[in-house]
């Protein structure tokens, strides 16, 4: 379908949704405190946001044991790169444009926490060895200058009730990852073996570190 006529201007905007107010534009900040960093140290899962050489955008997963994405400093952190499918779509992105985005959530809180800043990748194996998880190291590693650190409020989290176990789904109601590689594909390729060779890896905990 076309696209509608849409809004083309912030005024346009702002007559809709109207101005934020001095309190949440003051929460804003450069770096974290003793308050804002218990959002990092306490998150196992933060979606990262990066922007593509020709203009798009690429949000990416990534989990962990909490406390994954180490705090350098007030204004510093450093997100290690486990191992994952090679694409690479975060790190080649990096590679071009700096600029990252982070939202931090932990499970059961409905405020998310977000950075955003300029990144680096790193391969320093000294700065990357506190980052092992069952005796791995990761060879590379997303260094962060925090630009902007706020936390978001629970609007949305309370909207999706998210974290309510009885809205979970069961993933037997959706396609396997092979059926959905399947669907991409015109060759015979075997689902089944795919998702059950898959599951195996995992059970063994084969590629994770």
């Amino acid at each position: 379908m076309d696209l509608p006529a849409g809004i083309s201007d912030e005024a346009q905007l702002r007559a809709i949704i109207g101005e934020p107010s001095e309190l949440v534009v003051s929460k804003i900040s450069d770096r974290l405190n003793p308050l804002t960093r218990q959002f990092v140290e306490r998150s196992p899962f933060v979606c990262v946001a990066t922007t593509r050489p020709d203009g798009g955008m690429d949000v990416s997963p990534r989990g962990d044991p909490a406390g994954f994405v180490r705090i350098l400093d007030e204004r510093t952190l450093l997100l290690p790169d486990r191992t994952g499918n090679r694409i690479a779509d975060t790190l080649t992105n990096l590679l071009r444009d700096s600029r990252i985005g982070l939202l931090f959530l932990i499970p059961g809180v409905g405020d998310t926490f977000r950075v955003n800043g300029r990144a680096v990748l790193t391969d320093d194996a000294e700065l990357l060895a506190p980052s092992a998880v069952e005796g791995r190291p990761p060879r590379l590693g997303i260094v962060v200058a925090i630009e902007e650190a706020y936390t978001q409020c629970s609007k949305a989290l309370i909207r999706s009730d998210l974290w309510n176990p009885a809205g979970h789904v069961d993933r037997g109601e959706l396609p396997t990852n092979g059926e959905l590689l399947r669907s991409l594909r015109d060759d015979d390729f075997d689902a089944g073996q795919y998702d059950k060779e898959r599951a195996e890896r995992y059970a063994r905990r084969e590629g994770l570190y």
